[in-house]
């Protein structure tokens, strides 16, 4: 397993500094990314709400639970998050999708700024797919993934997905045993991307390193 660890990344040669940066967060559904970033003071923009509408005829199918993958990056607007990105950083807030999850589609739009803050926090299942990009860019702070047992994440998951009545409970707990299956392939996949992994303590401690860092003045 990579041991490759996400560095601060510097503008382009000849680029103008940008004036923010963003963290990615990945980990496993129900490891608690969103949680854990806003206990940090930081501002967190959810991937998640890049979302294709349920009915997009370019979204994959899962063929064993009859419905949308939305495990597949191809049920994602990778594009439209990657602007969504850059927009925050280089101007300080963008209008980004409120998607509903139990009605497969974007239910409006709303404001997002990262304030006064020089680093805001990009989490959500296809971060990954953003990494290389926001490298390129420049304006890559770093990249974490949270490193937690599995079976925590499948309980923290399925209890969060039936309080919100996101699908059925018969297929919340098909795809949870499916997710928790696939782990460790996603750990290592993200770490060859670049993610560093931490525990959930060690990225508690790494994030509050970040929202201290003044505007203008990202590393």
């Amino acid at each position: 397993m990579s041991e490759k660890a996400a560095q601060p990344a510097g503008p382009p040669p000849e680029a103008p500094l940008p004036e923010g940066r963003v963290v990615l967060l990945a980990g496993p559904s129900g490891s608690g990314k969103s949680h854990l970033a806003r206990s940090c003071g930081l501002p967190v923009l959810c991937l998640d709400d890049f979302y294709k509408s349920g009915d997009d005829p370019s979204c994959p199918r899962d063929e064993v639970l009859g419905i949308v993958d939305w495990d597949h990056p191809g049920s994602w607007d990778a594009d439209a998050a990657m602007a969504a990105v850059l927009a925050v950083c280089r101007n300080g807030t963008a209008d980004v999708p409120a998607y509903d999850i139990a009605a497969d589609r974007v239910s409006g739009t709303r404001h997002f700024s990262r304030g006064g803050h020089a680093v805001f926090v990009a989490e959500g299942i296809f971060v990954s797919e953003l990494v290389s990009r926001c490298r390129a860019a420049g304006v890559l702070a770093d990249a974490i993934v949270i490193n937690r047992a599995p079976w925590k994440n499948f309980v923290r998951r399925l209890s969060r997905d039936l309080a919100e009545r996101r699908k059925p409970p018969v297929t919340l707990l098909r795809r949870g045993r499916a997710l928790m299956r696939e782990e460790a392939v996603l750990l290592t996949r993200l770490q060859s991307a670049g993610f560093r992994p931490l525990t959930a303590p060690e990225a508690r401690e790494a994030l509050r390193q970040w929202a201290v860092v003044p505007a203008h003045d990202s590393p």
